[in-house]
C-alpha cells in the first residue's frame, strides 16, 4: 500500500502494470488517495464463470454493449447513494480521460428502459483490470460481466482482475491468488498484443 502521488494517465497505466491500483479513502480534507496491491489478489478465470439458469434467464432481457456509455457507467458506480462509494470527482476525471485515450472501457446492459446496470475498467494488453460495476435492475451488472468474459476469450485477453474477492464475485466464480502468482499472470498478460475485443 502506499499513498500520494497523482492519477495522470502516465501514472495510472504504470501502477497497474505492476499490479497496484488507487482507491481514496476518507471524506473531504482528510482524503488519502491510497495505492493497493491486495494480498491475495482477486481474479476471475475466464473459463470459470459461473452463470445461473436464472443468470442466463436475466441474459436474455439486456443487450451488451461496449463503451456506449463510459461516463454514465463510472456516475452509476459513483452514485451517492451506494454504501462503500469510493470514486471521487478525481477519480472520475482520471479514468474518462484513460477512456478518451482507448485504455479504460464500460461494458453496459441495456434493456427499454435505457441502460440498466455495467462496468468499467481498464485494459493493457491481455489484462482487463475491472473497476466497479453496478445496477438498476435485478442483474444487470451480471448480464455485463458475462458479456465482458465472453468478449475477452474470443477477443484473446488472458487475466480478468477483480482486485478483492466478494461474497457477490465468490458466486460467479472469482477465486483469490496470491500476489506472486497474479504479478507472473500480469506480466505476461500486459506484454500481449491488445486485445480487439472492445472494437
Amino acid at each position: 500500500m502506499g499513498i500520494g502521488a497523482d492519477l495522470e494517465p502516465g501514472t495510472l497505466l504504470t501502477a497497474y502494470r505492476a499490479g497496484i491500483f488507487p482507491m481514496p479513502v476518507g471524506e473531504g480534507d482528510d482524503e488519502l488517495l491510497v495505492w493497493w496491491s491486495p494480498e491475495p489478489r482477486g481474479v476471475l478465470p475466464l473459463d470459470g464463470l459461473r452463470v445461473s439458469r436464472s443468470l442466463r434467464r436475466s441474459c436474455a432481457r439486456f443487450e451488451v454493449r461496449v463503451d456506449t456509455a463510459f461516463e454514465a457507467v463510472v456516475d452509476g458506480c459513483a452514485d451517492p447513494s451506494r454504501s462503500g462509494r469510493w470514486i471521487t470527482s478525481s477519480i472520475r476525471d482520471a479514468y474518462v480521460r484513460l477512456h478518451h485515450l482507448g485504455w479504460a472501457h464500460s461494458v453496459e446492459a441495456w434493456d427499454r428502459e435505457g441502460l440498466a446496470g455495467g462496468l468499467y475498467g481498464v485494459a493493457i494488453g491481455g489484462l482487463f483490470a475491472g473497476e466497479s460495476m453496478f445496477s438498476r435492475r435485478t442483474d444487470a451488472s451480471k448480464v455485463a460481466l458475462v458479456g465482458l468474459v465472453a468478449r475477452l476469450r474470443t477477443g484473446g485477453a488472458s487475466l480478468l482482475d477483480v482486485q478483492w474477492v466478494t461474497p457477490h464475485l465468490r458466486s460467479l466464480g472469482a477465486v483469490e491468488v496470491p500476489r506472486s502468482t497474479y504479478l507472473e499472470r500480469l506480466a505476461e498478460a500486459v506484454l500481449k498484443p491488445p486485445s480487439d475485443w472492445c472494437r
